[in-house]
């Protein structure tokens, strides 16, 4: 198959054109990088219909970038090629048909994480939508990151029930993850490293060929569809099981009473050859769309496609899975702080108003997907708290009203809860904060340790921070 797969490829020629399916925060600075690029002629930023998918594709192409937050060059360079010609989007799949290879980054959430159900039903939707209009020698990579062995499995039926071609025959078919972080997309779609992997050679060379143009000082790595799905999903997964480390460690410096920062400075100050001593910081909690579900990814693969060989340790929870429900309790351990500070000041969760700052999950963003903050809004107004959410890049959220005044949000607040490590929220002041807040003893819960405690117990408040065993025990002034 893949020598009539090469034929196709060699008759369609060089990839000249590019469609990019999903202008969220992969797609968008993808489809530009490619537009940007000499030897493309034209790329197509493609969005499911709906109404706010109407306006993204207006603003696109307007020349205008979707996403807000600070994103370096991103919106210089999405003006550029919608002047210049290159890019364009559209909710219509018909110039599929015209294209030479699709890229698709879509989201993959799960349904039910304790079964390990994934929700595929917008990449279905999105491979159903290019595979009707698929022709011979295109190349469609799934970027999205997906339960191992997806690519070759369920992403290749869609596209072959819809076309009614074969995959590695009329059709090259790669997944190539993506590897960005909200905050610096451009940078790292050029410098990090890119794994490609086709469902054969044939495939995986054209994937190739498609992405080393886009790197300036990464590097192209060659492996299997499969392969490169378990990287991607083992990469997240291992990044959180190193945040869910230093969330322990921090939850167990708080009940010895030491500094964690203190801790960890000391811990990262053994160096050497072969020492590897490296330590994330521990939080609020761990958001993101990646994170959050790469971990279950990962599982379900396994049990998918392993199970049967796996030898692992019999009645053991995953390693992983238990630093997943480690991250997922920081919240609620936010929530345990703020009822202790309240209760230093005499006063208890419910019927308190607080002041909840920072509703994306990444610092100077506006990506909110799975964020810390909604899981402690709704557990503390369970409580019976008022909460007030304020966050500079944020528009709106559902059922949440979130404002840009911060005056406002800290007007009256009996407590402060710094979720997001906003670069507005690290110049707070306390003695105004506290004149906002009205009352003697205000409380401040520090999820992101962005202030330093001492100014802050000085001017009068219970203060709480996560790995702060040094503090969170003071008395009130």
């Amino acid at each position: 198959m893949t020598d009539t797969l090469s034929e196709r490829i060699r008759t369609r020629g060089p990839i000249k054109k590019i469609g990019v399916v999903g202008m969220g925060y992969v797609g968008t600075p993808a489809a530009a990088l490619f537009a940007d690029l000499p030897e493309i002629t034209e790329v197509i930023g493609f969005e499911r219909g709906s109404p706010v998918s109407e306006e993204k594709v207006a603003t696109l192409n307007r020349g205008e970038c979707p996403l807000k937050g600070e994103e370096p060059g991103l919106a210089d360079l999405i003006t550029k090629v919608v002047e210049a010609g290159t890019f364009r989007a559209t909710g219509d799949y018909a110039p599929v048909a015209d294209l030479d290879a699709v890229t698709v980054a879509v989201q993959t959430p799960f349904r039910n994480k304790k079964d390990l159900i994934p929700d595929f039903s917008p990449l279905r939707s999105a491979l159903r939508s290019v595979g009707e209009h698929l022709t011979e020698g295109t190349l469609v990579v799934v970027e999205s990151t997906v339960t191992p062995g997806t690519t070759a499995g369920m992403a290749g039926e869609v596209l072959e029930e819809a076309s009614g071609l074969v995959a590695g025959e009329d059709f090259a078919l790669a997944h190539a993850p993506e590897r960005v972080m909200v905050g610096r997309l451009l940078r790292n779609l050029r410098e990090h490293d890119r794994c490609v992997g086709g469902i054969d050679e044939a495939s995986t060379a054209r994937a190739v060929e498609l992405y080393a143009p886009l790197l300036t000082t990464g590097h192209v790595i060659p492996m299997t569809a499969t392969a490169a799905e378990v990287t991607k999903t083992a990469e997240n997964t291992f990044r959180d099981l190193q945040i869910a480390a230093a969330n322990q460690l921090a939850l167990y410096c708080e009940a010895i009473g030491v500094n964690f920062y203190e801790v960890r400075t000391g811990i990262a100050s053994l160096k050497g050859e072969g020492i590897t001593r490296a330590i994330l910081w521990p939080g609020a909690g761990v958001g993101g769309h990646c994170l959050t579900k790469d971990t279950f990814h990962l599982e379900r693969g396994v049990r998918a496609i392993g199970a049967e060989a796996l030898d692992f340790p019999e009645g053991r929870e995953s390693l992983y899975t238990l630093a997943r429900g480690i991250n997922d309790f920081m919240p609620g351990h936010m929530l345990t702080l703020t009822g202790s500070a309240l209760d230093q000041t005499g006063k208890s969760l419910e019927g308190a108003t607080i002041a909840l700052l920072g509703w994306a999950f990444l610092a100077d963003s506006d990506d909110a997907r799975e964020s810390p903050s909604e899981t402690y809004y709704e557990a503390a107004t369970a409580a019976g708290a008022e909460v007030r959410v304020h966050d500079p890049w944020v528009g709106h959220a559902e059922g949440v009203a979130i404002s840009h005044d911060l005056d406002t949000v800290l007007s009256g607040a009996d407590a402060v809860a710094l979720f997001t490590a906003h670069r507005e929220y690290r110049s707070l002041d306390p003695a105004r904060v506290k004149a906002l807040c009205g009352c003697d003893h205000p409380a401040v819960i520090d999820g992101r340790n962005l202030v330093a405690p001492d100014p802050w117990i000085e001017a009068g408040f219970a203060y709480r921070g996560i790995g702060r065993g040094d503090r969170n025990t003071h008395s009130l002034r």
